[in-house]
Formats: structure tokens, sequence, C-alpha cells
């Protein structure tokens, strides 16, 4: 009985959970919080300002501070609800609504609630086999990844790359190209770019409406003349001028239908000597149940969106989310690179970053920043029949 009964407080715990971040979507998608920024409200002022209804300002406004997101900043001496005041926490105020800080977490109500959007179809595709492709998740499971990443990508991706013997010094000379493979709205081109300006950096995505909007955020930072965008499939993407130094692929391998064929184009598309660098899921490396929370994470986007959309597009390998250092390794190894994949030593609590190069050069055994994955996985095959702060954040180490 004390089972069940764990088990009974551990849904409605989890019940509220999800209630409170369809709310926080609520309060991000009217413009609720940011109407608080400016000071306290009433619900009549928050009413006043947004354009809500005063009754349905008033019972967020007190959801709000009853799940600790708000403070209560003064009471009505005559005891009117509609007249008592809430704060937004400056801390709050960073997670929910600093896009530039690496403990944002805004965008994840947004991821959350598109993907709880497309549950119909996902239901629907586990009964017939089928997939949801990605567009079909909505502007909120675009926006939510890139907005999740976008702080990391624009503070860390200089230290990642610079975490590879002789990288950085190849991108910092004119001439340095990089390539940049599920790069979503654009926010780790744009930082490949802003990090070296030497180079020139290709952004590619299979979305549509990423690269569009890829365009746009790069074309804002002034970058339009360093950094080119296409809508194109991985595994056949072909250089039009030279080849390049650096090949970037960021929590996109595991969503990739045909990943042994991407990582064999990218050894194709690779200068003499020049580096992979994958950054995926930090999952364990093998399976063992229950798991942790990050496990737990994983495998929870992974069910109702990495999978579906990957198979959506007639997939040749299906990893899912939970993409293990022993998959990896067997992918590179299967596309070509002699040494598979080593595993780089960069901090980070939601990644594991995977070194990949057709030509490690000389001492590159002894280099501190790489060592060997461990043994172990899932026993799938590489051939069978789917948005990160800062070490200090919570999003270290999408969609």
């Amino acid at each position: 009985m004390a089972e069940v009964e764990e088990l009974v407080d551990r849904v409605v715990g989890d019940t509220v959970v999800g209630l409170e971040l369809l709310n926080m979507w609520l309060g991000r998608r009217l413009g609720l919080y940011r109407a608080l920024e400016e000071g306290p409200l009433d619900a009549n002022g928050l009413a006043d300002e947004t354009g809500v209804h005063p009754r349905y300002a008033r019972e967020w406004l007190e959801q709000q501070g009853v799940a600790g997101w708000l403070k209560v900043a003064g009471e009505d001496p005559g005891g009117d609800p509609y007249l008592r005041a809430f704060a937004l926490p400056e801390e709050a105020r960073e997670v929910l609504l600093d896009e530039d800080s690496p403990f944002y977490l805004g965008a994840l109500p947004e991821l959350f609630a598109s993907i709880a959007w497309a549950l119909p179809e996902v239901a629907d595709a586990y009964r017939n086999g089928g997939g949801v492709p990605f567009s079909a998740y909505g502007a909120g499971t675009r926006h939510g990844i890139g907005g999740l990443n976008r702080p990391m990508y624009l503070t860390s991706v200089g230290r990642w790359v610079g975490a590879l013997p002789g990288v950085a010094e190849r991108l910092s000379r004119p001439g340095g190209r990089v390539l940049d493979l599920g790069c979503g709205t654009g926010w780790s081109t744009i930082a490949l770019a802003e990090a070296f300006p030497e180079a020139f950096v290709q952004g590619v995505d299979l979305d549509q409406a990423s690269v569009e909007e890829a365009k746009g955020n790069a074309a804002e930072r002034g970058l339009s003349g360093r950094v080119a965008f296409a809508c194109a499939d991985a595994a056949a993407f072909e250089a039009e001028e030279d080849r390049y130094d650096l090949v970037c692929v960021f929590e996109a391998l595991h969503d990739m239908a045909d990943p042994v064929g991407v990582l064999r184009q990218v050894r194709a598309l690779l200068k003499p000597g020049g580096s992979v660098l994958v950054g995926d899921e930090r999952v364990a490396e093998s399976y063992s149940a229950p798991g942790d929370l990050l496990e737990r994470l994983n495998y929870g986007f992974s069910t109702l969106h990495c999978l579906p959309a990957t198979r959506a597009e007639e997939a040749k390998v299906e990893a899912g989310t939970v993409l293990r250092p022993s998959i990896v390794h067997e992918y590179a190894l299967s596309a070509g690179f002699p040494q598979g994949s080593t595993v780089a030593d960069i901090e980070h609590d939601l990644w594991r970053f995977y070194h990949l190069c057709t030509d490690p050069g000389p001492g590159a055994s002894a280099e501190r920043e790489l060592r060997r994955p461990a043994s172990g996985g899932t026993g799938h095959r590489a051939e069978s029949a789917k948005p990160g702060p800062q070490a200090s954040g919570p999003w270290v180490e999408r969609t």
C-alpha cells in the first residue's frame, strides 16, 4: 500500500508541474511576465497593460503567487482581491525573460506545449508505425529549441572548438570554413561566425521555416556576408566551393534519418586534417531502469518528439534521443573515420561532445582533451530499418 500511495503522490505532483508549465506558457504568450518587469501590478493593472480580462488576470496572478513565481507585493486594505499586487522577483525574471542569461529557460514551456499539441498525431504514428514531421510540432518546438540553446551557443562555442587540437588556430586564419549541420534557427552558426571572425560558416537544416528564421537572425547581427544557410538533406549536401576545416553537428545527430550517411558525406567534405565536432545528449553509457532525472528527460523527449520526427523521414537508423557513446563510435567507424569517435573533455551538464577526424596527426593519442568512449551500449547496429547555457546554468550538458 505504501508503494501505491507513493505512485499516487507522484502522479499528482507531476500533474501540478505540467499545469504550472502551461501557465508559464500562457504568461509568456500573453506578455504577462513582460508587463510585470516594470514593477508590481494588481489584476486591474495587469489587465490594462496587456488587454486580458481582469478576472483572468486575477486568477493567473494568484496561481503564479501560489506556485512561487510571483510574490505578493501588497494587499488592499479593503480586502479586494483585484487590488492585490504581485511582483516578479529578479531571479524569476532572469529565468523566464532574459534570453541572454545562461539560466534562461523561458522557452521551455513553449517547447512543452508544442509537443502536447502534437500528441494526437504521435498517437496515430504509434498505431500505424509512421512518423510525425518536425513541422507538425509547429513554431513552439522550433522556437523552444532555438531559445533554449541560444545563450549557450553564444557564450560557449568558441570554448568547445578550442578543446579540439589545432582547430581554433585553423579557423583564426583567413580562409577558414565551417559547416554547421542541423543548424535550426541559426544560433549555433551565428555563434561560430562571431567566435571566429576570419571564418566563413555554412548552416544547413532540413526545416525550411527554421532556415528562413536563421537568415533573419544572422542579418540582425550583421553577419549576412560571413554566413549562409541552406535547406537541404545533410546526407546529400555538397560544398559549392572549398571544403571545410570543421563540421559541427549540435544536438542533431540523433534526429538524423541516416546518421552514418551524413558522417560519410561529412568525411568527404573535410579538408585534409579537418575535424568533426558532435554535441549530443549526455545519456548513460548503457541502459538501466529506473533511470536518473537526465535519462528520464531524454526518454521523455524521445518517445514524444525525436523518434516520431525521425520516422517521418523514412529513416535508415532510428536512434531516438538516447544516443549512447558506443553508438556514436560505431557510426563514425561505419562512415570511414579510422579512429571512430573520441569523447572531448568539454564540461557540460546535458551534452556529451565527440571528436571525429580523418587524420588525428602526430601525438593526437596523447592529447589531454580527448579520451576513448567507454564500452557498452544498447546493441543497436549502425545500419537498421530528432531546442543550453554555460556550465553554471541549469540547461547545461533541446527540443
